[in-house]
């Protein structure tokens, strides 16, 4: 695999799901906000989830934080891709850029560690599932897939087009 093709692994994975999670989670946010009902059809757990105790930690929804991390791994590869791609010859930069993308890689494990806490609420505590916040709990744990191979891949994933 060429240098440059390795970046299409960033700009095929990370970015698309990060921003899928990002509208998974801010929709339900404004919907908890706004406090309209869940559109549930496949599981019919959407309400019972999103309106119980553990969907809120201090006032704030738990779906807000999920939008602020799904949006600060977006964020943080987009500024990796973009100075990576406008700042290349900079030795300095490429240095500050390997910790966004470092940082990006081993937020995810945050995410994974939530969802997996919010899914064992759901299915052993509240007992019934929302597919909004499965589909969350997929797109961190596809996200976390990504960082661990980021981490064990870097050098690859960074080498510099000859």
């Amino acid at each position: 695999m060429k240098p440059n093709q390795n970046y299409k692994f960033l700009y095929f994975t990370f970015l698309p799901v990060s921003f899928l999670g990002f509208i998974d989670a801010s929709y339900l946010t404004v919907k908890h906000f706004v406090g309209t009902p869940l559109p549930c059809s496949v599981l019919k757990g959407c309400e019972e989830v999103t309106r119980s105790q553990y969907s809120v930690v201090g006032g704030i929804p738990v779906a807000m934080f999920g939008a602020i991390y799904y949006l600060a791994i977006f964020v943080l590869i987009f500024a990796f891709l973009s100075r990576r791609i406008f700042n290349s010859a900079d030795n300095d930069i490429k240095g500050d850029n390997d910790k966004l993308l470092k940082i990006a890689a081993r937020l995810t494990v945050i995410g994974l560690l939530a969802s997996l806490w919010f899914v064992f609420i759901q299915i052993f505590i509240i007992k019934a599932i929302c597919l909004y916040c499965m589909f969350s709990a997929l797109t961190s744990l596809l996200l976390f897939a990504f960082g661990i191979y980021v981490l064990k891949f870097k050098k690859t994933l960074l080498a510099y087009s000859s």
